[in-house]
């Protein structure tokens, strides 16, 4: 079974709703992945990973980030178990300065030295399914600091 990423772009209103209301969060996750084949590419507001937690967390947790992008930074409060723990939240502050440290990080910088046994799938194409997985998730990461939102991070 594995574990799969799923970030959910947050406007300030919409944290602060979910903030308020955290037993609304999944209905409106859920609401939020209804429409996603309705918008371009590029207004999209989830970001599902196709990886375990555990390989973006081997590749991001070598650098010093600002926030935790893989995980979240804190806990939504009074949210429900979803699984994996509650979901967690990243701030539009924390998007911005973690986005910023990724622009001079390429993955071929981050993974330089990286072991592909440490990803522990024994895949042999593994480090070339982390770059694309890398990619697309550095497009959404750049796409939501760009209209100052946060993320709803949680693990299915």
């Amino acid at each position: 079974m594995s574990i799969l990423g799923s970030y959910l772009r947050l406007s300030a209103a919409d944290l602060a709703r979910a903030v308020e209301q955290p037993g609304r969060v999944e209905e409106f996750r859920a609401e939020q992945a209804e429409r996603e084949e309705l918008r371009a590419p590029s207004e999209r507001r989830l970001h599902e990973t196709g990886l375990a937690r555990d390989e973006p967390a081997v590749l991001l947790g070598r650098r010093d980030l600002p926030a935790d992008l893989v995980h979240g930074d804190r806990p939504l409060p009074g949210a429900e178990d979803w699984g994996y723990g509650p979901p967690r939240l990243l701030t539009p502050e924390q998007v911005a300065a973690v986005e910023r440290r990724l622009a001079d990080l390429p993955f071929d910088v981050l993974a330089a030295d990286l072991d592909p046994a440490a990803l522990g799938d024994g895949d042999p194409h593994a480090l070339d399914h982390l770059a694309a997985e890398y990619a697309a998730l550095r497009t959404f990461l750049a796409r939501t600091a760009r209209y100052r939102h946060g993320l709803l991070v949680r693990y299915a």
